[in-house]
């Protein structure tokens, strides 16, 4: 394994670029990190009675494949299928698809980006939000579906200020007590115990972002819907309280998986092939294949935050396992 690009292009890349966290946050610039002016992208979807805008935060570059992606896999395998699929065996690139909510008096986020921990190839979701013609102050309410750097990082500023100072956050209990709490010993199961100098990095970047957002932090309940829009499920594994959110409009349904599932082509047809980021990989992939089940059953559609942009599609069975099949649009 290159240890370097490990964690050079890794999905915890950015906290390592924030190293040591307090110093940068000191010494950078209030603003993400971009690669060029003219960024940022949306797509807009009626739902029911109310409108869905698909942002892009950017996307995920990684090389190698593994151990990033199906750690509990051979190389010839995974590469077998990558090529069968027209993928390319030395990368693999993964979506950064951010959803935003606008009903009738709310206009809610789901999710927000790297942020403060994003690199050339992320941190555009604010240029995609203005884009989509709304501003950070418009924003109402902010849904989170778990606490790890490129669901978080867009939170707040490197002068840790609030980006989204108007509005109200959400989060599961159980996940915002993990990561307050969070030691290098609550990932004894996971690939990244293997990294102890990032995780010595990640953790305090992402008990600081939690410390920042706390007086405006909500906790989720599970047994009654929000605003009559969304109800919540957890699925533990990628992080103890990961949580998915179903959205209700009219007679439309659809569920936000968030990190169920990093890859359409590896992890449907092999849930067990694991993760590098999950928490817990052997409870991850418990719940990745309890989720592939209820997904394929229902034929509920998903929202998918690393999937290929938008994100959109369903679950099938496919013999003894599953295929993710995106839903297709006939117009940009």
């Amino acid at each position: 394994m290159n240890r370097r690009n490990l964690i050079k292009k890794s999905l915890f890349a950015g906290a390592l670029s924030l190293a040591p966290f307090k110093k940068i946050l000191a010494q950078t610039p209030s603003k993400p990190i971009i690669s060029g002016n003219n960024l940022g992208g949306f797509k807009k979807i009626n739902f029911g009675e109310i409108e869905l805008y698909i942002l892009t935060d950017g996307h995920i570059l990684q090389s190698p494949v593994q151990p990033f992606m199906a750690p509990k896999a051979s190389s010839d395998d995974v590469n077998k299928i990558l090529e069968e699929n027209f993928r390319s065996t030395t990368d693999i690139d993964l979506a950064m698809n951010v959803l935003l909510v606008k009903s009738q008096d709310k206009l809610i986020l789901i999710d927000a980006g790297m942020g403060i921990f994003a690199d050339n190839n992320t941190g555009i979701l604010l240029q995609s939000i203005a884009k989509a013609g709304f501003s950070p102050d418009d924003i109402t309410d902010i849904l989170i579906s778990h606490a790890h750097p490129d669901h978080i990082g867009g939170l707040v500023d490197r002068k840790n200020e609030l980006i989204y100072p108007n509005a109200k956050y959400f989060i599961s209990k159980i996940e915002h007590n993990f990561w307050e709490k969070a030691t290098i010993d609550d990932f004894k199961n996971s690939e990244l115990r293997k990294q102890p100098d990032l995780l010595n990095q990640l953790i305090p970047g992402l008990k600081n972002v939690l410390k920042i957002i706390q007086p405006k932090l909500n906790y989720y309940n599970f047994d009654k819907p929000l605003y009559n829009l969304f109800s919540f499920q957890l699925a533990p594994g990628h992080t103890p309280g990961l949580t998915l959110i179903t959205l209700h409009s009219g007679k439309e349904k659809l569920i936000y998986i968030a990190d169920l599932i990093h890859s359409d082509i590896l992890l449907f047809p092999h849930p067990d092939w694991g993760f590098s980021g999950d928490t817990d990989i052997d409870l991850a992939t418990t719940t990745r294949k309890k989720v592939l089940l209820q997904l394929a059953d229902t034929k509920i559609k998903a929202f998918a935050y690393h999937l290929p942009w938008p994100g959109l599609g369903y679950t099938k069975k496919s013999g003894g396992a599953y295929q993710w099949i995106p839903e297709i649009f006939q117009t940009p």
